[in-house]
């Protein structure tokens, strides 16, 4: 696993001139993680459908593309996020010409045909999360864990980064939030993801002690890192400032703690807590950039989606423009 956050880029779709750039960038990472041009041909089809459709069709279209990892495997990861006016049967979506009436009449349907992983959540009225992915080899297993980051409005880079790990049996996730916005606090928050990814397999309270000597020379962030004990029945939590974790289990939510303090400057109190967390449990994590008014029970269904589709709702729903954001969830099961 790198241990560097993966190349992205965020694109609104309010113009039909951005739909160009979200295709070449599309192909420029599939280029980079040397897909094979069949490969990026079918990236750049998907691209353009996707975008194309947030264009025509959507209020407050955004697409997300980035690379993704798993192992020694590599893809681009196409996210697409609406605030209105979503579909009531997104399945229909998926014939022919049904979603592109008048433009490229390939429907939806092409992108299911052509990704590797495709999946969505649309609910009428709210919105839509499409999620397509295309691999160099193999489609590898659907994570427990996933997230996105965003950054603040007019800002190239985000200051806010997550990390996900299963080291020695653990399974770790972190969400950091750099001090500030900008070059900096993405400088401090790139610290952060590389002391989690290639530290020893330590309990929370550890790594979090680590991570504190290791973003000295940074301006600091906040951080929460958390454990999730399968055989227990547990999930065990370190934070040191304002980075909001939350467990959902069913209609119940609950908010865990995380100390004062930033990582890597001034005197740390650093201290580990236990929750229940069982097989129907969600955690959610994200910075400060997105508020915590945020609601699953607002969305019928969306708590059996992946990760990802639930962690991007919920950066929809809740994200604000004018900071960094990043949402992460995680469960037992995939």
């Amino acid at each position: 696993m790198s241990a560097l956050t993966p190349p992205s880029a965020w694109f609104r779709l309010d113009d039909e001139s951005n739909v160009g750039a979200a295709r070449r960038y599309a192909v420029e990472l599939a280029g980079a993680v040397d897909l094979g041009e069949r490969t990026a041909a079918d990236l750049a089809i998907i691209a353009t459908e996707l975008a194309s459709n947030l264009v025509k069709h959507a209020v407050d279209g955004t697409l997300l593309v980035r690379t993704i990892r798993h192992d020694d495997n590599v893809g681009v990861e196409i996210v697409s996020i609406d605030s209105a006016p979503g579909m009531a049967d997104l399945a229909a979506m998926h014939e022919d010409g049904r979603s592109t009436t008048g433009t490229l009449g390939i429907g939806l349907g092409a992108v299911a045909r052509l990704a590797h992983r495709w999946e969505g959540y649309s609910l009428l009225g709210r919105g839509s999360v499409l999620d397509a992915q295309v691999w160099r080899e193999t489609q590898p297993p659907y994570a427990w864990a996933e997230g996105l980051t965003r950054p603040l409005s007019g800002e190239s880079v985000s200051g806010d980064t997550y990390a996900v790990r299963t080291a020695d049996g653990r399974r770790q996730v972190m969400v950091c939030d750099g001090l500030g916005h900008g070059p900096l606090a993405a400088a401090a928050s790139q610290a952060a993801h590389q002391i989690f990814l290639t530290a020893p397999a330590e309990p929370p309270a550890m790594l979090v002690e680590r991570l504190h000597r290791g973003l000295s020379h940074t301006r600091g962030a906040a951080v929460t890192i958390a454990e999730i004990d399968i055989e227990a029945d547990v999930v065990r939590t370190c934070g040191m400032g304002n980075v909001a974790t939350t467990i959902v289990t069913g209609d119940q939510r609950r908010g865990t703690v995380s100390m004062p303090g930033i990582a890597g400057h001034g005197r740390a109190v650093i201290k580990e807590f236990e929750y229940p967390f069982g097989e129907e449990s969600l955690l959610v994590m994200h910075s400060d950039g997105v508020s915590d008014k945020w609601s699953l029970s607002s969305s019928p269904g969306l708590s059996t989606k992946s990760p990802l589709l639930i962690a991007a709702t919920v950066l929809r729903d809740a994200g604000v423009r004018r900071d960094d954001a990043c949402v992460l969830a995680a469960r037992i099961r995939p």
